[in-house]
């Protein structure tokens, strides 16, 4: 079977591929024979119910500095692709959501991974409260009096914006901690959204664990260190990757949630486990695929590309 498939992901030049899960997707992509193409988010269009995108034609290489080549841009007709990679990072903001709505024009009949609608209405930091008995204490909210009684009742907690991502706008404010007050004002001028307000959770210092998922079951996972002075793992703001393994809460929390991502279509997921608690589900663009093969972990990859091919065939 060899496959058209269309990566809609940030320009292909701006990332780092050591840990890069798009390249990573497309590097097995190319190895298998399938053909790609590339084009950012800022180029899909639609007209007269007709999506398309200025694609270019993409090789790629495992070589840091020079890990891509592009062939000539060309307006393309999305639906005559096999495959579309729904893979530019968040924020999850207006324009991602439109990028879903148009996208959701040509899918089944072109495979979009992960399912459009779907991506759309999942958002990852809502869709893991649809688990409360799996999280830590999780509170969504703008009234600063709610968030107040929340922090008057667990003490140390976490505020973070409700669709940001990579680490970004994260505070841990302790019961003393007297920034409470200036970081509610920061967040009401910065977001017109809620924010989440959660019970700070200590094991964070022992690792906030990715475990990924293909088509609802867990094929691996990595541990993410913050370093001393950072609540933050995120692995692009200085957390540390560990090899790990995953424990027997951990593949339960995976059963819990297996069978929702298989109905709606996510192939591709990243959940977040710190001390048994569950705290997010990616279903954007997760990330963490090179980091496990590169601990001796599954091809996660490959295994990714068995299951989109085993869709495209029908079996």
């Amino acid at each position: 079977m060899s496959l058209r498939i269309a990566v809609q992901m940030d320009h292909i030049s701006t990332v780092s591929i050591a840990g890069d899960t798009s390249f990573a997707l497309c590097l097995e992509a190319q190895n298998r024979g399938h053909s790609l193409f590339h084009y950012t988010p800022d180029r899909l269009s639609m007209r007269n119910g007709t999506v398309t995108a200025a694609c270019e034609t993409l090789t790629v290489r495992d070589v840091e500095g020079d890990h891509f080549s592009l062939g000539e841009r060309k307006q393309t007709d999305l639906s005559g692709m096999d495959v579309v990679l729904l893979r530019q990072d968040p924020p999850f903001d207006m324009n991602y959501i439109t990028t879903t709505h148009v996208l959701e024009r040509i899918h089944p009949k072109t495979l979009v991974v992960n399912d459009p609608a779907w991506v759309r209405n999942s958002p990852e930091k809502i869709f893991v409260t649809e688990y409360p008995d799996l999280m830590p204490e999780t509170l969504i909210s703008k009234d600063p009096d709610e968030i107040a009684a929340f922090r008057r009742e667990f003490g140390d907690i976490i505020l973070k914006p409700l669709y940001g991502n990579g680490g970004a706008g994260i505070f841990h404010l302790t019961d003393s901690d007297r920034n409470f007050s200036s970081l509610l004002e920061m967040f009401e001028v910065m977001f017109r959204e809620p924010i989440i307000a959660q019970r700070y959770l200590k094991d964070v210092r022992e690792g906030d664990k990715r475990i990924i998922l293909i088509d609802g079951e867990p094929v691996g996972a990595i541990n993410r260190v913050p370093t001393e002075h950072d609540v933050r793992s995120n692995m692009h703001v200085g957390g540390r990757a560990e090899k790990t393994a995953m424990t027997d809460r951990e593949l339960e929390i995976c059963a819990r949630i297996g069978p929702a991502l298989k109905e709606r279509g996510f192939i591709l997921v990243g959940i977040d486990v710190i001390g048994g608690l569950l705290t997010e589900i990616n279903v954007t663009s997760p990330t963490g695929v090179r980091e496990v093969k590169g601990f001796g972990g599954a091809d996660i990859a490959a295994l990714f590309w068995d299951a989109v091919e085993a869709k495209r065939s029908g079996s």
